[in-house]
């Protein structure tokens, strides 16, 4: 079964090492980005990563439909620390709607934890 990372990135690019973080430190066959245009541009993960890019301005409909039409099989692993609330909702409604399981990864002073 595949293992897939999937976070919401936000144009803040102050949660930005969050993300590289778990990126560089954890270990999963797909990593998925949810982003702009703009931020796939200025954010340089050490690993290569699929991007789900999306019009932060569009309807929330629109943003979570286009999240749904690409969410992968298998175990899913979701960071929402980076981002906006929009965001966040189109991708958990996404994920519910479709029937998916995942688990929240964040980083904390005591390493990382899964939710």
């Amino acid at each position: 079964m595949s293992k897939s990372f999937i976070a919401t990135l936000g144009v803040g690019k102050g949660t930005w090492g969050h993300v590289s973080r778990l990126i560089s430190e954890q270990e999963f066959d797909r990593i998925i980005l949810i982003s702009t245009d703009w931020v796939k541009e200025n954010f340089h993960p050490q690993k290569e990563c699929e991007w789900i890019l999306i019009n932060n301005r569009a309807g929330f409909d629109v943003i979570k439909d286009e999240i749904k039409q690409k969410l992968p099989e298998g175990e899913l692993t979701v960071s929402i620390i980076s981002g906006s609330g929009k965001e966040h909702t189109a991708l958990l409604s996404a994920l519910k709607e479709d029937g998916k399981e995942y688990k929240l990864i964040i980083l904390t002073g005591s390493g990382t934890k899964f939710y």
